[in-house]
């Protein structure tokens, strides 16, 4: 068992304030693999100190010199794949083999990509007498999710490396350790001190201590919409700039023309993969009426190829943790209560799996958009299939929603599905099957939370806007 009993503060591990410590649980196999610190306002203090303290510093340094070490970081990345692989697996959940490619190379690339941008804070532009240039928000402090700890975790610190801030961060409880991984690569890569510094412990303290601190200058936080509204109330006194990537409960639109077969199990797949932990996932498929049996028994075949389980064959492992399990058999309860069809899966968990997390991969039909299980985000492979009689109606029940994170369409030419995606009120679109892009922005509409991650974009959000007004000349 791994014990990561110090924390990463001013450039170097240095012991936690308190002797407490937080475990981390395998949900596949319901054992604890490590134990990390338990931090507190104290560590916290110490952490923003040394971010403040570094950041005159860095964000004075070149974009050349920015660009170079976030190269170095990303190499490293690289270098240590396995074991940021192995860290993600093992705390969260996903299969090792699935981690590889959906939890781990993206975000490697994410942090090359954000060294291309960090050019941003050289570039000076005129308007009329005035010149006007964009320069480091400051100290930033970030509070990370389980679900896709190490992408959202490159989203926050590639983007704020790029425009030049320092950073305090705050992994999830349930999944620290490659956070844990990502604090020896900075060091490696020749970080200055204090750049970047690593405080893990519960949201109640930590993350409130972060979000307090009247030396943190950015808050930004990705996870559920109930604690968003927390962070932006602890931070508003002292007027810091909030960013959040909150949940979501996105609409796939499947016109009655469009290939029914390649939709139907792009839509599953989408849904079922990270076992639905996944805050863009098209968990409302809305069907023409006219052709929900054909989707019906499509759904039913892709469903039934679907593996459980933690091998090299498995589709999707175990929710992440007991808490969210139950979750899960909660708002399947509900379902069956509200009147929803149940075509797969159900309550408890599947055949052979006694030990571990495991939720079936749950399939509801004759789903009304009024129904719990169509409006809350529920975090677990159940997909609501919901029928429609034409298009306006299906963007209507698209865009009848608190959330606007994400949305899909599947039509039969890129052109009608553009149409389509125009008209819905979401920050992503997928398109005929497309995929997540890195270097496309990513965020939300409405209760989905404000601002952007990835792209130009997301370096923008780090920093702060500066007009600076000429005189005349001297004659």
């Amino acid at each position: 068992m791994d014990n990561y009993n110090k924390l990463f503060i001013d450039g170097r591990w240095q012991q936690p304030a308190g002797a407490d410590h937080l475990e981390v649980i395998n949900p596949a196999t319901e054992t604890c693999i490590a134990r990390v610190p338990k931090g507190s306002a104290e560590d916290v203090d110490r952490a923003v100190r040394a971010a403040r303290s570094a950041f005159e510093d860095w964000s004075s340094k070149s974009s050349d010199d920015r660009r170079a070490i976030l190269l170095r970081i990303a190499d490293l990345m690289e270098a240590r794949k396995a074991d940021l692989t192995a860290a993600v697996s093992a705390s969260m959940g996903c299969p090792q083999h699935i981690a590889t490619w959906l939890q781990v190379d993206g975000p490697i690339e994410a942090m090359r990509l954000f060294a291309e941008h960090t050019g941003i804070t050289e570039q000076i532009n005129e308007a009329g007498h005035s010149l006007v240039w964009r320069e480091a928000v400051g100290v930033c402090a970030f509070i990370n999710p389980w679900n896709y700890p190490l992408h959202q975790f490159v989203g926050k610190v590639g983007a704020a490396l790029a425009a030049g801030c320092t950073m305090v961060v705050k992994p999830s409880e349930q999944t620290p350790l490659q956070d844990f991984l990502m604090a020896e690569i900075m060091l490696e890569a020749g970080l200055p001190n204090g750049v970047f510094n690593l405080v893990s412990g519960r949201g109640a303290e930590v993350g409130q201590a972060l979000c307090e601190h009247p030396q943190v200058d950015m808050v930004s936080f990705t996870g559920s919409t109930r604690a968003g509204v927390e962070i932006a109330k602890a931070a508003a006194p002292t007027v810091k700039r909030v960013t959040q990537e909150l949940g979501g409960k996105s609409p796939y639109i499947i016109t009655a023309d469009a290939d029914l077969a390649a939709a139907v199990r792009y839509g599953v797949d989408d849904v079922m993969i990270n076992s639905g932990q996944t805050c863009t996932a098209l968990t409302r498929m809305l069907v023409p009426v006219e052709r929900t049996d054909e989707v019906a028994e499509l759904i039913r075949a892709r469903v039934e190829e679907i593996s459980v389980g933690a091998g090299e064959d498995a589709f999707m492992g175990p929710v992440s943790s007991l808490r969210q399990w139950q979750q899960v058999q909660d708002y399947i309860g509900i379902g069956l209560e509200e009147g929803a069809t149940l075509l797969c899966g159900g309550p408890g968990k599947p055949d052979g799996h006694t030990t571990g997390y495991y939720v079936q991969p749950t399939v509801f039909t004759d789903v009304r958009n009024d129904m719990r299980i169509a409006r809350e985000e529920i975090f677990g492979p159940v997909l609501c299939v919901i029928p429609y009689s034409d298009l306006d109606e299906a963007v209507a029940i698209a865009n009848d929603s608190p959330y606007g994170l994400s949305s899909g369409v599947h039509a039969a030419t890129e052109q009608d599905a553009l149409a389509i995606a125009r008209r819905i009120r979401a920050g992503l679109c997928f398109v005929n099957g497309g995929e997540f892009n890195y270097r496309a922005p990513f965020g939300g509409y409405k209760q989905s939370g404000n601002g952007r991650e990835f792209s130009a974009h997301g370096v923008e959000e780090f920093t702060e806007i500066k007009s600076v007004q000429l005189g005349k000349p001297a004659e």
